[in-house]
């Protein structure tokens, strides 16, 4: 099926784009974080990986395949490929903007710097859109009820408990330059 060879692609530059990252900019030693923060992160790892994987690699997740005519197959394929692709060149420039600030766990960091520049420019979150527009892909890409749309089911979660949090962060290390610039600069758009 093209649809999971498409998605294969982009899942494999998604995630060369984060491991190069990784690798070029070490991560702190994990802390012992927050729970909740930490739940919610394996519920993304499985919506996003672990789900869309057992999807391509075995019939496990058959029952819940869906056909599509043919023209809107067409579509979904195009749609889910240009989201794709987006997604990870939107990852690739959130990352590259960020250098040295990006931290895999919310954490302070002593020597970190207000980027405004870059994607940065357009929203104040880029990596989450790049998520954002992974979980329409897959959506797109993979025509079953379960792993479809499991990114976007479990990613909200997260969003919606993480971004409140940096923001805070932001503004107590940031100040008013950071209330200057999220008054200027939406969220995602």
């Amino acid at each position: 099926m093209v649809q999971k060879w498409i998605y294969s692609v982009g899942l494999a530059a998604v995630t060369a784009v984060r491991t190069y990252y990784a690798v070029k900019q070490p991560q702190p030693r994990p802390s012992d974080g927050d729970p909740i923060e930490k739940s919610l992160l394996f519920l993304q790892l499985f919506g996003m990986q672990i789900l869309p994987l057992t999807y391509i690699s075995s019939n496990k997740l058959d029952f819940a395949n869906y056909n599509l005519p043919r023209v809107f197959k067409i579509i979904t394929t195009i749609l889910g490929t240009v989201a794709f692709g987006g997604a990870a060149y939107l990852l690739h420039r959130s990352h590259a903007d960020l250098g040295r600030n990006w931290r895999a766990e919310l954490q302070d960091q002593p020597d970190q710097t207000l980027i405004t520049g870059g994607t940065y420019h357009q929203m104040r979150h880029p990596m989450y859109a790049a998520h954002w527009l992974w979980g329409i892909a897959q959506a797109l890409l993979l025509p079953n009820w379960i792993a479809g749309p499991s990114f976007l089911v479990t990613f909200w979660p997260l969003y919606r408990y993480r971004v409140p949090r940096e923001e805070a962060q932001m503004l107590t290390t940031f100040g008013d330059d950071y209330r200057a610039y999220a008054e200027k600069v939406g969220r995602l758009i």
